[in-house]
């Protein structure tokens, strides 16, 4: 099976890698993927831990949690990264993760800011 993040390779090879390693991924792309899938498993430390510490919502944790096992996952789709890469100290990941639930299709469309701090990539929410 592929990764549910997209790629086209197996979930251990792929996000898990990172899910253990606390994050450490080469650009804002793979941490978004990763992320996604942090959500496909209702992955809630994960998604804390890659979250900056400035806009971390620490208080919501059980919620995002409870919410991410609510609904079904069905696709990631990446539709625009800029910068974000190994040599970037910021960048964006424009994306659209779909998902059921209630009965009906639902995306979450959104530009995800990341920015590189101590050569570790965050998710970074404005």
């Amino acid at each position: 099976m592929n990764c549910y993040c997209g790629n086209n390779r197996p979930y251990k090879s792929c996000c898990e890698v990172f899910h253990l390693n606390n994050g450490k991924t080469e650009t804002a792309q793979q941490l978004m993927r990763s992320r996604y899938s942090a959500f496909v498993l209702a992955n809630g430390n994960y998604l804390m831990q890659t979250h900056h510490s400035s806009t971390r919502p620490i208080t919501e944790k059980k919620a995002i949690v409870k919410w991410a096992k609510s609904v079904a996952w069905i696709k990631l789709e990446i539709l625009e990264t800029t910068k974000g890469l190994e040599k970037d100290e910021e960048g964006t990941v424009t994306f659209n993760a779909s998902f059921f639930e209630n009965g009906k299709v639902d995306v979450i469309h959104e530009k995800s800011a990341f920015v590189k701090e101590n050569g570790k990539w965050y998710y970074f929410r404005v």
